[in-house]
């Protein structure tokens, strides 16, 4: 936790400012018991009211002033605090866009969100305990026994008591909700993962009718939960009635302890009674003190999967600039690339090696699992390719700075991905500028228009949070709206095709082809129509190209893609193709 610290460097000074109003709001409310002891010692028992209004009114003075450091140090903890909080979620999500997909999947998207908000939260309330309650316990600790000696030194050792008490209870608490703390935060992931996965795919859940199946899976690991906060809760609900004992047991003591004292000097009233504040204000220190002992450990388990994210290493290196000068026409070679998964045996990918050159269309068919959208996914780096190159208008997609590639790409993945906000905003989502015409064009070459214009506020439209409210037609086309807004150099599209019906999908490619025209475009696709007239296919199986060239050429050479074009038309459909061919 140690090394979130340097989140607090930007805020030195308001940090300082706390210091020193904690520090004096501390010296302040030491002087208290003590003018205490002085009106009871000097004023009551004297009989002097003229001492005792100087006293009372200094009383009044020093509480006031107290007050009002007190608020500074609120204010400056706040400030300091959530300027830290805010920094920190900045940097972690930062870093979490920064990890490409396969450390992204290591971690698991809803151990991440848990990251971003619970853990992140933790680390935050102990942050604002430290720079209030950490930094003004020891001060008001380390004074009060000081005061406390100097009032009664010979009752000083009961206060020794009362802290050993207080440590020893805590210590016993410690022992038994710290391994407790790891086990808590991996429930609140696994809990934040079950609805994730409810929530997103509750037409499944619904369709296959397993609604109780999954209240049960829900419920099991809410119990988990549950019991586990109602262990720390019992135990903490300890602390208040044993540290009231603690607290009444030493006042009490005291008490017994001064009775001879005061038996042959009234005056020692006043010390006994500032003894009795100074030996609260040292207890309750220590109090706070085994409190933040309690609550740091649950912080630094927080704080190291925080760290755990810091110190994952991208394996995945940019250039800060790109290196060498990309050719001004746009195309994507592969050279002898292979593909391994992180922990798998077998290559997806082997010694593939095309051309897409700009101005044609290049495909990707085979049958599932051989290797098609995992191959497109290595154009933006996504993945790395293990081995071999790939080469993005002549140069090594390696040697690209981030912006430079991705400025080039237009991706369209097979499930179209919408934010929430507008219809507008989501088809600009990934154009530098562009215009209203421009977002008119792009819905209408994607056959998006007609039933946008249909909706009551059009283009203005909302969308809901990963287009909820919208078809799965609708979302496709709309994400490929947001590509062709971008104008980019090469056109990616991983089976985004697959919701339109035939009819769209032909009058969709008609109207992209001039948008195409200087363009590369890598489309995967399962449906034969979608590529036909593609002016390269490449048939993949078992991430092994097995053909490659026009529809027709390879209806004649390549058996692979002859039996997917067999098994998607009708036996006449098909040796009608076989005898154009």
């Amino acid at each position: 936790m140690l090394k979130l610290f340097r989140y607090l460097k930007p805020y030195w000074w308001q940090t300082i400012l706390l210091v020193f109003s904690i520090g004096a709001q501390t010296f302040l409310t030491l002087q208290l018991p003590a003018l205490m002891a002085n009106i009871v010692n000097d004023g009551i028992t004297a009989g002097d009211q003229p001492v005792i209004i100087e006293l009372g009114l200094k009383m009044v003075g020093f509480t006031v002033l107290a007050s009002l450091f007190a608020l500074a140090a609120h204010y400056l903890s706040a400030k300091v605090g959530a300027g830290f909080t805010r920094d920190l979620r900045r940097d972690f999500y930062k870093k979490v866009l920064s990890l490409n997909i396969s450390e992204i999947d290591n971690f698991s998207t809803a151990s991440l969100i848990t990251r971003t908000t619970n853990d992140i939260g933790q680390v935050s309330e102990a942050i604002m305990m430290i720079l209030t309650m950490m930094l003004r316990a020891p001060m008001m600790g380390i004074g009060a026994i000081i005061q406390a000696f100097r009032t009664a030194p010979d009752l000083t050792w009961t206060i020794a008591l009362g802290i050993g008490v207080i440590i020893t209870f805590t210590a016993i608490i410690m022992a038994c909700v710290i391994p407790k703390f790891k086990l808590f935060q991996k429930l609140i992931d696994r809990l934040v993962l079950i609805a994730r996965e409810n929530l997103t795919g509750l037409r499944v859940v619904r369709a296959f009718n397993k609604e109780e199946y999954e209240n049960k899976k829900f419920a099991k690991t809410n119990h988990e939960i549950t019991k586990t906060a109602i262990f720390f809760d019992r135990l903490m609900s300890l602390q208040d009635p044993l540290t009231n004992l603690v607290f009444d047991g030493i006042t009490l003591l005291v008490v017994w302890l001064s009775l001879n004292h005061l038996e042959t000097d009234i005056s020692y009233l006043g010390d006994m009674m500032a003894f009795v504040q100074y030996a609260s204000q040292v207890l309750m220190a220590f109090l706070i003190l085994t409190m933040l002992f309690v609550v740091l450990p649950r912080a630094n388990v927080s704080a190291g999967r925080i760290q755990e994210v810091f110190k994952t290493k991208n394996k995945i290196i940019w250039k800060n600039k790109t290196e060498g000068v990309p050719d001004k026409r746009p195309s994507v070679e592969f050279k002898n690339v292979d593909f391994l998964y992180s922990g798998a045996e077998e290559k997806v990918l082997n010694n593939i090696s095309f051309k897409a050159n700009a101005g044609e269309t290049t495909a990707f068919i085979g049958s599932t699992g051989s290797g098609k959208s995992t191959l497109i996914s290595l154009v933006p780096r996504f993945y790395e390719a293990t081995n071999g190159e790939i080469l993005v208008n002549g140069v090594n997609v390696k040697n690209y700075a981030p912006e430079d590639l991705m400025r080039r790409i237009g991706y369209v993945p097979q499930k179209g991905v919408l934010f929430s906000g507008t219809i507008r905003e989501n088809i600009a989502f990934g154009a530098t500028t562009i215009d209203e015409p421009s977002v008119r064009t792009s819905a209408k070459i994607s056959q998006s228009y007609d039933f946008i214009e249909k909706l009551d506020k059009k283009f203005d439209a909302h969308i809901a949070q990963g287009g909820s409210n919208v078809s799965g037609g609708q979302k496709q086309r709309l994400s490929i709206a947001r590509v062709i807004a971008k104008k980019p150099e090469i056109f990616i599209f991983d089976d985004s095709f697959s919701a339109l019906d035939m009819k769209t999908d032909k009058r969709l490619r008609e109207a992209l082809k001039p948008e195409t025209k200087d363009s590369v475009v890598l489309i995967v696709a399962q449906r034969i129509n979608t590529i036909k007239d593609a002016e390269q296919i490449i048939v993949l199986d078992q991430g092994k190209i097995m053909g490659r060239g026009r529809h027709y050429d390879l209806l004649k050479s390549c058996s692979v893609y002859r039996e997917i074009v067999k098994s998607q038309f009708s036996e006449a459909e098909f040796e009608k193709e076989i005898a154009h061919a």
